[in-house]
């Protein structure tokens, strides 16, 4: 008899991992595929909504679309997961699993910023990019703010592009000579597993006039004085923020007892749980890699390869590598790509691939084959 998974969380580790099982096992596989959401988005794909170059209804892919042998969405609230017992229970009932996959991702913690609620806009929410939609038009002259407030958090080159966007974003509208943009990250270089992507950025942040202040994070917004404070108790004036939160499990991950200094640890080699018949995948563990779908995705492959070979008889595939390709926003209707290994080597790599045209083909293909083989668009 097959083993009953259940899955947690359809985002691409969720999909990827659900997809992969489908194709293999078809009418023999037992997959429960859990969400509290109605749909899902890919992460870039919120810089449109923010800059009004889609609607929100045009990003999001409906979870109904899922069609595939073997796998049975769940649209529920996910309230309590006993990973001893591999017990999961919703709003909706209790389910028994032979096989646990967490793959929840990460919370933002806006309250962990003081002032970021009341001060402060964030762009890593899909609400957040919605209310950006609406406030960005009114930003026409002042200081602008991109600041990170804690690590780790995901997708690393994202604050990086939201500068350089809201650079071409206020060029069109003809206002950019009247705003200055200020970007604060806690790392001292914007991609440090890629020295040749870094470099590439912080010069495209030089070209156009980008005040670029590493090693430091935001600590606080004083949103009566309209100042954000560093961590080392500098003050930046702003008229507009555009805020990174803090990154946390869910809490519902964090009541579990999975989690160990704030993460769920998994064995790099293979993301299982201490728990047996429990793995863990993408932005809730502390694998060691970036937070982003890339390398969720890479890492629910593993998770499918190694059910697989349990069910089949097969052998076990080899070790994650860590390896993903993230696409990073240059602005100018350009697109670079740093292919990033984290695992295989003695320390974190990355290669760039100079920005292009091509490369934008190149990241639209990337969004546009996922969207057809997870939900058959």
């Amino acid at each position: 008899m097959n083993p009953r998974i259940v899955v947690l969380g359809a985002g691409f580790g969720g999909l990827e991992l659900s997809t992969v099982l489908s194709e293999a096992l078809g009418d023999h596989l037992d997959l429960t595929l859990i969400d509290k959401n109605d749909s899902f988005f890919f992460g870039f794909s919120k810089f449109d909504v923010m800059f009004g170059h889609k609607t929100p209804d045009a990003i999001r892919l409906s979870y109904s679309n899922i069609v595939k042998s073997g796998v049975r969405f769940r649209q529920e609230t996910i309230t309590s997961i006993d990973p001893e017992t591999r017990r999961v229970t919703t709003n909706n009932g209790t389910y028994e699993a032979d096989v646990l996959v967490v793959a929840l991702g990460a919370d933002y913690d806006l309250a962990a910023t003081p002032g970021l609620s009341e001060g402060g806009n964030e762009f890593y929410s899909f609400a957040g990019a919605e209310r950006l939609r609406e406030v960005l038009p009114t930003f026409s002259k002042g200081r602008a703010i991109v600041g990170v407030t804690s690590a780790p958090f995901k997708c690393p080159p994202a604050p990086s592009e939201a500068a350089l966007l809201l650079h071409d974003y206020l060029t069109t509208r003809g206002v950019r000579d009247a705003c200055e943009i200020s970007l604060v990250i806690p790392f001292g270089a914007p991609i440090p597993p890629s020295p040749a992507t870094s470099k590439a950025l912080v010069a495209a942040f030089a070209e156009r006039g980008i005040t670029f202040l590493p090693n430091r994070r935001v600590r606080a917004l004083d949103p009566a004085r309209r100042v954000a404070i560093l961590d080392d108790e500098r003050e930046m004036p702003y008229d507009l923020f555009l805020g990174i939160p803090k990154h946390r499990v869910p809490d519902v991950v964090a009541a579990s007892g999975m989690a160990e200094n704030g993460w769920i640890p998994v064995n790099p080699k293979n993301l299982k749980t201490r728990f047996p018949g429990v793995y863990a995948v993408g932005d809730v563990t502390s694998v060691g890699t970036a937070k982003a779908g890339t390398f969720s995705e890479g890492a629910a492959r593993v998770v499918a390869a190694s059910l697989l070979a349990e069910v089949q008889g097969g052998e076990q595939p080899p070790a994650y590598a860590g390896a993903g390709t993230c696409y990073v926003e240059f602005g100018g209707g350009r697109v670079g790509r740093v292919d990033v290994d984290f695992l295989s080597g003695p320390s974190p790599t990355g290669s760039f691939i100079e920005p292009s045209v091509a490369l934008v083909g190149e990241k639209q293909h990337f969004g546009s084959s996922r969207r057809a083989r997870w939900f058959g668009l």
